[in-house]
Parts: structure tokens; sequence; C-alpha cells
């Protein structure tokens, strides 16, 4: 095995993981008290090497796989899931002897819907926690809109607001490389963004055929719907803003669940944290 490049994480990344433990802690405490409930699996379909490096002090930083696993009571099962073989390696290093954990060195797109999401059906009165944190703008709206319709799978999920602008959302969009328009296509489930994230400005004059992109808020407001209506989450909180060392958006951190609950606390715990400064 080749020496395994831990990813170097800024503070809002490391909110990010404070915010999945402490819904992770929650969600398993309120899981294993329901009696009518068979088994509830954790899910990282992104899940790195296990741990990172902190760029505010340089050590090292537990990623939310190891997070997951010391959550108490248990999860049923954990799941997680990089194209990194020397990272899921890692993986499999720090989950030593702990039972029921699954390790694969595989594509989200194709073993979420495939292996890991079939283990959770409602039907089986089975559960699901989903962590989809991609390096980018590479997860397929499939995965999304399954795990929605599923009805017993809850998901935190990174919309890479800032892969989408510099690759998609160009002021001339015509611009674009159609190999970055098939990513986005992917990414949204169709190419309804291209009339969703364009419109053309107020008191435009009549003859003049001038379009423009909307603004982040905008993006993820109509993401936020996407994810309600398209996908059928009942329950989607407003997303939360994540923030690079200079305060512009990077991602925004949604959370996306059939429970009316998991969404309540997901809102009270995205409170403690939003509009914080840049650091």
């Amino acid at each position: 095995m080749s020496e395994v490049r831990y990813d170097e994480i800024g503070y809002w990344s490391e909110i990010k993981l404070d915010i999945v433990r402490k819904y992770a802690q929650a969600y398993s405490s309120v899981l294993s008290k329901q009696s009518s409930i068979r088994k509830y699996l954790y899910i990282d379909a992104f899940a790195g090497a296990g741990v990172h490096i902190s760029k505010l002090t340089g050590d090292f930083v537990p990623g939310s796989p190891l997070h997951a696993l010391n959550v108490q009571p248990p999860f049923s099962e954990y799941h997680f899931i990089d194209l990194d073989g020397d990272k899921a390696d890692n993986l499999r290093q720090l989950a030593g002897d702990v039972p029921n954990v699954w390790i694969y060195n595989e594509d989200c797109n194709s073993v979420l819907p495939a292996k890991v999401f079939t283990r959770a059906r409602w039907d089986d009165f089975n559960r699901a926690l989903c962590l989809l944190d991609p390096y980018a703008m590479n997860l397929d709206w499939e995965v999304i809109q399954t795990a929605g319709l599923m009805k017993s799978i809850e998901i935190f999920m990174n919309f890479m607001v800032m892969d989408v602008n510099m690759n998609v959302l160009w002021n001339n969009p015509d611009s674009v490389q159609p190999s970055q328009l098939m990513r986005m296509d992917a990414f949204w489930g169709d190419h309804s963004w291209r009339n969703t994230l364009y419109q053309k400005p107020t008191g435009l004059l009549p003859g003049f055929d001038i379009e423009e992109k909307v603004s982040n808020a905008a993006v993820a407001k109509a993401y936020q719907d996407r994810l309600k209506r398209v996908a059928g989450f009942k329950y989607v909180p407003d997303p939360m803003p994540m923030r690079n060392s200079r305060g512009a958006i990077v991602y925004y951190l949604f959370f996306a669940s059939p429970n009316e609950t998991g969404a309540k606390i997901v809102s009270d715990i995205f409170n403690t944290y939003r509009d914080r400064g840049a650091v």
C-alpha cells in the first residue's frame, strides 16, 4: 500500500464534521429506543481516509467515519465508500475489528443504489443516515432521488456551488464545455437547471435578450425545492452556507429527511453555527 494522502480541511469543514457528529449521535439515540426498527445504518459515500489534517493547527482531525464508529449506542451497520484505494485501505485499518463494517473501493453513484440503499428498505423496518460529501460536482441525482423515494433514508449533502459557478454558471452559458454541461445534467438530474438558474433581469427593454445567473442563495433555494418536489424528501431545512478563509461560500450543506423530528434537530444544530465569520 502506498502512503496515504490525508485531506487538509479548513475551519468550515471542521464545523461540518461537528454538525454531522452531533446529529449522528442524536439519530442513534432516538432510533435505538424504537422497538419497531430492526436496524439502522450509517453510510458515508465519500469517506476519505477516516482522518484529516487541520489547516488551522496542522493536527490530525477525526473524519466522519471515526466519529460514526464512536457513536453510542452504535449503528447496526457502517458502510464507507471511497474511490481512492489507499484511503479505503486506511479505513479498513481504522475500523479494525469493529463488527458490521463494509468498506467499498468503488464509485458511490453505482454502489449506493445497487448494494447499500437496498439494506435500508422501509418495508424491512430498516433506516439509514447517509453523508454525501463529494469532492466536486460528481454526485449523480439518481442517488439523491433513490434515497428520497425510499422514505427510509436521511441525508446530509454538500452542494458544491463553487464548482458549479467555476465550470457551468458562466456569464455566457453558451461557452460552457459540453463535458461540463453533462456533469451538471447528471448532478441536477436533467437540463431544467438551464431555465431555473438563469433569469432575465427585471425591467429589460423589449428587444434585449439578456440572461443573468441567479445568486448563490437562489441556486441553493432552487435545489432545496428540487429535493422536496422531485426527490420526495418531505422535510428540507434551509441549507447552511459553508465558507472558505475569505468568507466566500464554497458549498451549501443540505439536510433532507422524511422525518420532521430529524429536520427540527438539524435546524437547531445549523442555527448554532449559521453565519459565523471567516477564520
